[in-house]
């Protein structure tokens, strides 16, 4: 079933009334945030990708293996409670990136892409480029409920964290434009059953695009990255509502 955001929040057991109204009322404000940052990503003409995953499933990776690629000319927010690693990881590689360190927040919020992004903006001319990502925090709860008004959402789960994931983090999974199995070539170490994942994708969201991917398969990652040069072509705007 396929409940709103307020659904779920008052079906939530552990929230009362009043706890209900406040995260209603930041959840809010952090969508009328992502609305301008839409705005603002139109104005700069650059097509915006929100990576989502567990921490350390790959999504650093996966970027860094895209600049592989000089003719997918890209940008990036990054997020972490703390440290600068991996926006020095990206930078070294020649991508001009950005980090937010949140502290104790377990996602990225409208307003914090605002504030960085205007950063990462004198670090480099971001009209110039074509794709911004925003690598979210790692986690598979808390980005899935705030919006930060990208055209595109991809989730990654990498084959060490299981194959049960899809259906113990629904809502995650929800939000996903494309998934990605990351770490592909190290299945069968993990018994990884890639037919468990299609089926629970299947039960919660039909169609959507799974891609395998491996850090030593150049040809992997060329398949994600025609699918997002693909997506931007078509101008397609995520239709999930968070």
């Amino acid at each position: 079933m396929n409940l709103s955001r307020n659904e779920r929040l008052e079906n939530n057991p552990n929230l009362n009334k009043k706890s209900i109204q406040i995260v209603s009322k930041i959840l809010s404000q952090n969508d009328l945030k992502a609305q301008e940052l839409r705005e603002k990503y139109k104005q700069l003409g650059v097509y915006v990708i929100n990576l989502m995953s567990s921490p350390g499933s790959g999504k650093t990776t996966l970027l860094e293996s895209l600049s592989r690629f000089k003719d997918f000319r890209f940008c990036v927010l990054e997020g972490d409670l703390q440290t600068n690693r991996d926006a020095q990881r990206l930078q070294e590689k020649g991508v001009s990136a950005y980090q937010i360190t949140t502290g104790e927040a377990c996602h990225l919020e409208a307003a914090m892409i605002e504030s960085a992004l205007y950063e990462l903006q004198k670090q480099c001319d971001v009209s110039t480029m074509d794709y911004l990502f925003i690598e979210n925090v790692g986690n598979l709860v808390c980005p899935a409920s705030y919006d930060v008004g990208a055209h595109l959402n991809i989730v990654l789960l990498s084959s060490p964290e299981g194959d049960d994931k899809i259906l113990k983090y629904p809502t995650m999974f929800m939000c996903a434009d494309a998934v990605i199995v990351s770490k592909a070539d190290m299945m069968e170490y993990f018994s990884f059953h890639l037919e468990r994942v299609k089926d629970d994708l299947a039960q919660l969201k039909a169609d959507v695009p799974l891609f395998l991917t491996s850090a030593q398969e150049i040809e992997s990652i060329a398949k994600v990255r025609d699918f997002i040069v693909q997506k931007r072509a078509q101008n397609y705007q995520s239709q999930h509502q968070f």
